[in-house]
């Protein structure tokens, strides 16, 4: 497998978790209940920390947000969760840390976007006021700018200097300088202000895959600071899936990015974890992290008898995920084990033997013989109804015969 050699970062702790390029990559969430409401926050960030979600961040945008950080920490600790708690603020920040220092304190993380922080000279004070409180608390701080919050007096100062040029960038290449000045300058600010690199994360989210991956290759190579990846307004769905999956999947091949969100557009009854669930899948698909044993499963085609391999894979990737806490507390590497759940004779019994344990269903016009493989060799033959309960079957004693020496 290709060796990713990512950048060289300081660590940053926030609570119990690390980050930076010495550390795995942290997945991160947000929160979209009222913070206010206190019982609806704490138990979407049980359901986005249960998903495993290693940072949530939440809303705090008013008194009685700021107000209910500390119950909600508390009620977390009470449910045996210590998952931390990052403070996303936006126009007022500087009020809410100055007069809540209880919130301040219980809250992890905070995140200051420059494009709201205020205007004129007003600005840097209020920057400095929440600076103050990070540093006073020893909170880390993310200097996260967005694309469509971008600072505008910095933003037209560029336009100005770039329309007197003899041969003017385009607009979007403005952009580009505009997000990156702005995330380096605020974070050279900070650092001014006492915050250490040990404290410090970037982001430039902006909403289109190539300018995304563009913007973040700039900013790479103008800081080692943490990096925390994002596609805002990325939409949802397939198509919000797809876009961010795409242009962090990019930029962490290339080594850049410390700790990633994909942000999807909630669906109506459908679970916020999703965006959690896309985060390990795409890190456990390009090897930087593994979480649970994966399914390797063919598409189908005319050969397939699509209702048997389909209906197979679905139940032993339901059951694996069932099992896992129980194999994790148990056997150490389990998430590392591979599982093939084949359809034919075409790719079956090769992706089977290259699979830690696999099966191979028959085609439609194959004999309804249904080997298994263990470490690539053949280890039986199956026939008959139950093919589905003796497959998990073997399956549980692979793993506990696997690693029996651990217990």
């Amino acid at each position: 497998m290709l060796k990713i050699q990512r950048r060289v970062t300081p660590s940053v702790q926030i609570g119990s978790v690390l980050m930076g390029a010495a550390h795995p990559i942290v997945i991160q969430s947000m929160t979209n209940t009222p913070t206010a409401d206190v019982s609806a926050t704490v138990a979407q960030i049980l359901e986005l920390a249960a998903a495993g979600s290693e940072l949530v961040r939440i809303t705090v945008n008013d008194f009685d947000a700021m107000a209910a950080v500390p119950e909600i920490v508390e009620r977390l600790a009470d449910s045996g969760c210590s998952i931390p708690l990052v403070g996303d603020f936006h126009f007022n920040g500087h009020i809410l840390l100055t007069r809540y220092p209880k919130a301040a304190a219980a809250l992890g993380k905070y995140r200051i976007n420059p494009g709201n922080v205020g205007k004129g000279s007003g600005r840097e004070d209020n920057f400095a006021d929440m600076i103050r409180v990070a540093n006073e608390f020893g909170k880390p701080v993310r200097i996260g700018v967005n694309w469509g919050s971008l600072d505008q007096d910095l933003f037209t100062d560029l336009m100005d200097a770039n329309a007197r040029l003899s041969d003017p960038k385009s607009f979007k290449d403005v952009v580009y300088d505009a997000m990156v000045l702005s995330a380096v300058r605020n974070a050279e600010l900070a650092q001014s202000l006492g915050l250490g690199k040990d404290r410090l994360v970037m982001s430039t989210k902006m909403s289109e895959v190539q300018d995304m991956i563009q913007v973040y290759q700039m900013l790479a190579a103008k800081t080692d600071c943490v990096l925390h990846l994002g596609l805002t307004e990325a939409g949802g769905g397939i198509k919000g899936v797809a876009s961010s999956s795409a242009a962090l999947a990019v930029l962490l091949q290339q080594g850049i990015g410390d700790t990633i969100r994909i942000s999807l557009t909630p669906e109506p009854g459908v679970s916020r974890d999703v965006e959690v669930k896309t985060c390990r899948s795409l890190l456990q698909s390009m090897g930087f992290r593994y979480f649970m044993p994966s399914v390797t499963s063919c598409p189908g085609c005319g050969r397939t008898n699509s209702d048997k391999f389909v209906h197979l894979a679905k139940d032993v990737t339901e059951y694996i995920e069932k099992k896992m806490p129980e194999w994790r507390a148990r056997y150490v590497g389990v998430e590392k084990v591979t599982v093939a759940v084949m359809g034919c004779v075409v790719n079956g019994p090769g992706e089977s033997k290259y699979a830690d344990i696999g099966i191979s269903l028959p085609g439609s016009s194959e004999k309804p013989a249904i080997p298994v493989f263990q470490d690539g060799k053949l280890f039986k033959t199956l026939r008959g109804d139950d093919v589905k309960d003796q497959f998990i079957t073997m399956l549980d004693r692979y793993i506990e015969n696997r690693f029996s020496t651990q217990i």
